[in-house]
This record gives structure tokens, sequence and C-alpha cells, in this order.
């Protein structure tokens, strides 16, 4: 009989204690931020695509909220990536375009990101895949050795990324800032300037090539894994990474990162490089879309999401997970590989009825989808409302009721009810970055301010909105940005361009 009480006592001591840590974690979710690279507006089956099936994804949808209006700051990744972690608009800091793999790191370790924001509220944060963000004080690094600093000493806790992006040497694996698989005898170098080592290259010898570079596009130099790069690497053979393992490298990360941190709040940002190039994606998705290799991609990544989510539900966490999902900006077909992108596209429209795409202001550079899901806490809807990537740290932040410093996430806005479902209320205005101009929305008004650029990057065939006149568009009555209405309505050029110089003359910190 004692033993039979004594074993009740047990059973409900550890009753009351699961029951404890669920509430007291109740205002402490996980979250899952899962970003990827290049997606457009159009590429998802919630987003209207119906030549792909992303099913992972539609269920992610249909769980919580698909925001039709939601926007990476910038239409290229590493402004947007910096932008995300620091709450400060990219333009605003030079430097801050689209980075070599050699690049030192550009986040100031001494100002508060996103990571770290979660790790002063104890949360454990982790970074698996794509960084481009720079690694170290200076270009000229040791791969050899420690690499400091990088995202470990800008608040992760634990870190497995690649430098930079796939198509840029160096092609290794970086986990908490050391190279995976070093050989101290055969040192890695990195040169964006001239050939180093005796490494073919693609433009030396392109039969060694199982994927041709696109002309004129850069990706001719080291050949890695049969695929031409940007840049020079020499040595490091046992640290190379092939692109097929590398998706489910990441994969694996990122399911050990969620399994040993599963009795305690944790933030993970995990950043797929799909479906950006070189599109080469691992066997089992190869020829499954029919759109080409970027469509085998796409079915990757929905198949990754998946994966994640499984486990989220296997491990018994999923009703106290937030997952976020997004693009670093939008879609771009040819970017430097003859992949079947844009033969095979078969009517699939990765722009999604928007003007433009990457590298461009026009909607498609920066509208993207996002989805946020959070069972039992965001009920299922379509939002409308105007949000940016850049508004997750203050959100956060009211989120766990810290106030801001004037000096932290300057340009960072609290969306906390918009990005829960409470309110329908976006920002009201907004300033969006192509490759050479900056534009700004106001409600249904979008104003681009006027650039001598080029109109039209002839390399991958996207209109960049660059033109010496003001272009006004109405997105309410104009998505695809077809009518400038700058003449008709001078008073709102006026008032639009007022506005966007008053928010470039804001002190910058």
């Amino acid at each position: 009989m004692i033993r039979v009480r004594y074993s009740l006592f047990i059973l409900m001591s550890l009753l009351f204690a699961y029951k404890g840590y669920s509430q007291k974690n109740a205002d402490r979710p996980n979250v899952v931020f899962i970003y990827v690279d290049d997606l457009g507006y159009g590429d998802l089956g919630s987003y209207g695509a119906t030549k792909i099936k992303t099913p992972h994804l539609d269920k992610l949808a249909k769980s919580g909220i698909r925001f039709t209006n939601a926007h990476a700051t910038s239409a290229t990744c590493t402004p947007s990536r910096y932008a995300l972690m620091t709450g400060q608009y990219p333009w605003r800091k030079s430097g801050t375009g689209i980075l070599p793999g050699d690049a030192a790191l550009i986040i100031p370790t001494d100002r508060l990101t996103l990571p770290s924001l979660f790790q002063q509220k104890g949360y454990k944060t982790g970074l698996v895949g794509k960084w481009h963000l720079g690694l170290g004080n200076t270009v000229q690094k040791n791969w050899n050795q420690k690499i400091s600093p990088g995202p470990n000493e800008v608040g992760f806790n634990y870190s497995f990324i690649f430098p930079a992006t796939a198509d840029r040497v160096p092609t290794v694996f970086v986990e908490n800032n050391y190279v995976v698989a070093l050989d101290a005898k055969d040192p890695i170098e990195v040169n964006y300037n001239h050939k180093i080592g005796n490494d073919p290259t693609g433009l030396e010898n392109p039969e060694l090539l199982k994927m041709q570079s696109s002309p004129n596009h850069g990706h001719n130099n080291t050949i890695v894994n049969g695929i031409g790069r940007i840049g020079y690497m020499s040595g490091g053979k046992l640290a190379r990474w092939t692109d097929e393992e590398m998706p489910l490298t990441f994969l694996t990360k990122a399911k050990e990162f969620i399994e040993t941190n599963k009795a305690n709040p944790f933030f993970l940002f995990y950043a797929l490089t799909e479906p950006h190039v070189p599109r080469m994606p691992s066997t089992m998705f190869k020829g499954k879309s029919g759109l080409g290799l970027r469509g085998d991609a796409i079915l990757q990544l929905d198949w990754t999401v998946g994966e994640i989510m499984s486990q989220l539900q296997n491990l018994g966490i999923e009703k106290n997970t937030m997952i976020v999902f997004s693009s670093d900006n939008g879609p771009v077909l040819d970017d430097g590989y003859e992949d079947g992108a844009v033969t095979q596209l078969n009517g699939h429209t990765p722009w999604g009825g928007l003007r433009g795409g990457k590298y461009s202001t026009y909607e498609a550079g920066t509208r993207v989808p996002m989805l946020i899901s959070w069972p039992g806490k965001i009920k299922a809807q379509v939002s409308d409302a105007m949000v940016s990537q850049i508004d997750f740290i203050a959100s956060f932040a009211h989120f766990f009721n810290q106030k801001l410093k004037t000096n932290e996430a300057p340009d960072s806005e609290n969306m906390l009810n918009v990005l829960l479902g409470k309110s329908p209320e976006g920002r009201k205005v907004l300033v969006k970055q192509g490759i050479n101009s900056v534009a700004i929305v106001k409600g249904e008004w979008k104003y681009i301010e006027p650039n001598a650029g080029p109109s039209i990057n002839k390399l991958v065939n996207i209109e960049l909105a660059n033109s010496t006149l003001p272009q006004l568009y109405n997105l309410n009555a104009d998505k695809g940005e077809q009518n400038n209405l700058a003449t008709q309505h001078p008073e709102l050029v006026k008032e639009l361009s007022g506005i966007l110089q008053g928010i470039k003359d804001k002190k910058s910190f």
C-alpha cells in the first residue's frame, strides 16, 4: 500500500512538473525561423502556383497566417539578412551589398541583434545554413584556424554555416568558427582577385563541368564538384562539400539542434540555400518537378520544411513552437548556370504577377512569401497588412516586454499584433531597396526615386525599375506597376519624396 501511494505521489509530481513546464514556457515559445533564398512570391501553392506542388508549406500556410504584403527590405541577399539581424535599413551602412566569400563580418558585435535578443531572454540560439554576412575582422583571413568574429559573436550559441553563397568559394562548412574537416597538410586559401593553386577553372576547363555556366556571370573560376564558382580556392580537398549533400547536412544539423534543446526555449535560424544557384538538389529530387533544377530545388525545400514540422510534432513541442517562413528577396531564373530554370519554366510564374524580380526595386524584388504558424495561439487567416522582416526585432522585444534603447534596431517597428494575427494594421510607411535605387510605400502608393542606372539587368533579364523620371504607382489598383501616375499626381510625388528624404536623414547608429 505504501509503495502504491509513493508511486502515485511520484506520478502526480511528474504531472505537475510537466504542467508547470508548459505554463512556464507558454509565454516563451520556441521559434524556428526558416529563411530561404531567392524564392518568389508566386513559387508556392498557397500563393497561387499550379505548376509545382508544395504540400508542406501549403499546410503551414493553412495552419497560421499567410501574408500577402510582406517584404524583405532589399532585393538581394546580404542587405536583407543584415536588416533582419540588426533592425537597421542596410542602405544606411556602407559595405552591405552582396558580399564576396572572403568578406569581413559586417554586423557590429556590440549591438543588439535578433539572436542576441533571444539570448538575453534565456533562449538557446542556433544558426544552420547560409550566412553571407562576413567572417573575421579582415578580408585576408586564415581559414585554417579559428575564424572570429562570426555568428557566435553576434548572438548565436551554435552555428553551422557556409560562409557566403553556394556559388562562391570557399565551399566549406564552418561550425562554431572552425572549418569542418580541416587538414593541416592541405591548407585552405581563398582569393577573389586572381587565380591561386592548380585547381581547374570553368574558364580554362569547361569540359570538366557537369553544369555549364551562363556567359559573363562570373561563375567560371575554381571548379568544385563539377561546378564553376565565383572566386578562387586552393586546398581543403577533404573539407569541400558536394552540393547534393549540403541540404541534407543542414537539415541534420537543424534537427540535432532542436533535439538537443527540446526541453528549453530555443531560437533556430534555419537559412536554406534553395532555390539559389547553383541548383543541384539531392538526387531523389532531380527531375521530379518538371520545371528544371530550380523546380526540383523548391520541392526539396518544401520536403525539408515538412521534416522540421514532423520532428516538432514527434517531440511533442509543436504547440509551443512558432514557425516563421520567408525569403530574402524575389526570384531569378538564369542567375549564372544553364539549369533548365528558363527553358523548362512550363508556364510557372515565380514572380506571381508582380513586376521585376531579384535585384529590382519593383514589387517582385522585395515582396515575398511569409507564413507564421503557432498552434493554438495564431488563428488561420490571410493578412493583407504591410509588414517587413526588419520589424522582427522590435516585435519580439515587445513580446518579451523589453524596451529597446535609442541605438538598438533604429528602423524596426513593433508589429507584434500583426504578426500574431491580432491586428490588420501593418506598417504605414516602408522603404524598399533595389540594386540601384530605393522606393517608399505609404498606404496604396509607391514612389520610386529617379535613378540613372540601367533599366534592365540584361544578364538575368529582369527590370530594375531605374528611370531618370520619378515613378508613382497605386498598388491597390495596379499591383503589376504598369501605369506610372507621377505626372498625374505631382503633389503625391512631392509628399512621398519628402518623407523618403526625411527617413534618409534620420540619424544612423
